[in-house]
């Protein structure tokens, strides 16, 4: 049957307009997903830095208490719900000023393959980074915005 000049020819994407749309699609991914994992990863980061400088505050409120562990609660990143981050009390010597609180990644969480390491601050206010560099080029700086 072919269309006489009075019929309505049907409306519908060509095969070529579909091609065309899902490159469109393909390119904005290619550039979204690494986008959107590194500013999870840094959010990430971020709440693991502040919740050492929390841990911190409570080791110095209660300095003459002898604290060897950090109380639920304060002994991960996030806080409350599923833990990215676990968080330690290290032992005190002089260089560290007496104690020093660490944040290391979970082996099953989200940051378990992160090249920046676990974030270390001690009672000086010294900040470090522990990480196991494959090819040495990391600057670890960048990683925990330290400076």
């Amino acid at each position: 049957m072919r269309a006489g000049p009075n019929r309505r020819r049907a409306h519908g994407f060509t095969m070529l307009e579909l091609i065309i749309a899902l490159a469109i699609v393909a390119i904005l991914a290619a550039y979204a997903v690494p986008s959107y994992r590194s500013h999870m990863a840094r959010g990430y980061r971020i709440d693991a830095a502040a919740a050492v400088y929390r841990a911190a505050q409570y080791v110095e409120a209660n300095a003459f208490a002898g604290l060897t562990t950090l109380p639920s609660g304060l002994d991960q990143s996030p806080q409350f719900g599923t833990a990215i981050y676990r968080l330690r009390l290290l032992p005190g010597d002089e260089s560290n000023g007496g104690y020093a609180v660490e944040a290391t990644a979970v082996d099953t969480g989200p940051m378990r393959d992160d090249a920046c390491g676990a974030y270390v601050l001690d009672a000086t206010g010294a900040r470090s980074n522990r990480f196991v560099s494959k090819d040495g080029a990391l600057n670890t700086d960048d990683c925990w915005h330290t400076r």
